[in-house]
């Protein structure tokens, strides 16, 4: 058996402890730095190939890409676009490079 030693773990909040799924387990330093990085890998993405694909499971997750979406329409002065491409993928894309109207698949 082997006993591991863990240090500086914080344990997740449960329902019972008032998380609902709708607040962010992150620090606000902790989100703002993750939206930083979010806004400069997808912007760099979208800029090379006009398109971005990110994962996205959470509706705070969806919420914040949406947010990084506005953040890049306003430092470029041009749209950029969210897509759902699944259940859990979002795609963040300029005028033209939008997909094509497909429905989502359904669960069986």
């Amino acid at each position: 058996m082997v006993i591991r030693d863990l240090y500086n773990v914080r344990a997740q909040q449960s329902a019972s402890d008032g998380y609902d799924g709708g607040t962010t387990p992150l620090s606000d330093e902790e989100e703002r730095r993750f939206q930083t990085v979010l806004f400069s890998e997808l912007g760099n993405k979208i800029s090379e190939q006009g398109w971005a694909r990110f994962p996205a499971y959470t509706p705070e997750e969806r919420r914040r890409l949406v947010d990084v979406a506005q953040r890049l329409t306003a430092y470029w002065g041009q749209q950029v676009f969210v897509e759902a491409e699944d259940h859990c993928r979002l795609r963040l894309c300029l005028a033209g490079y939008e997909s094509l109207p497909r429905p989502l698949p359904t669960s069986s």
